[in-house]
């Protein structure tokens, strides 16, 4: 009776580590991980932008940008920042239930406003002629990239302990 106990105890306890492995590697696989590439990418990309600008920053409230480099601006925007922008928050819309917590971050938020005030703005622009700062009113947050990186850290580091954990309940 005591050995049918603790077996069934012990299936209980790897059954239940085998289903928090399968959800870190859900989180890793089908949001952080495309997550952080995309932010990378994007950090990448920007930096690309500024050296080709020969200066780190695109807009300086003392400085307007020249309509050369304005253009530059929106053919990047249009091919290469709104199109990632929209990646991600297609990425979050799809899986939020896979964002580590128990509510969605600052950062993400902070990152959809970012993207919602940027988007809705810019279409404006191209389908009504409305004023256009060539920005969002809100800046990129780099808590949402701090947040992305250290988050998929975490989830690795767990994913490699609990696959040994699960291992070693096998044996």
């Amino acid at each position: 009776m005591a050995n049918h106990v603790l077996s069934a105890r012990s299936d209980r306890r790897r059954r239940q580590a085998e289903a928090r492995l399968a959800h870190v590697e859900n989180q890793l696989e089908q949001l952080y991980g495309p997550l952080l590439f995309l932010v990378e990418e994007g950090r990448s990309a920007f930096h690309e932008f500024c050296d080709t600008l020969g200066r780190n920053h695109v807009f300086a409230t003392d400085t307007p940008i020249s309509p050369e480099e304005r253009d530059l601006w929106l053919f990047w925007v249009d091919h290469e920042f709104m199109p990632r922008n929209e990646a991600i928050q297609k990425l979050l819309s799809l899986n939020a239930h896979l964002i580590v917590g128990d509510r969605m971050p600052g950062s993400f938020m902070a990152f959809i406003e970012h993207y919602n005030s940027w988007r809705v703005t810019h279409l404006r622009w191209k389908e009504e002629g409305a004023p256009y700062s060539w920005h969002s009113k809100a800046n990129w947050p780099r808590s949402f990239e701090t947040e992305v990186i250290e988050s998929y850290g975490r989830l690795k580091r767990l994913q490699i302990q609990m696959a040994g954990l699960v291992r070693g309940m096998e044996a």
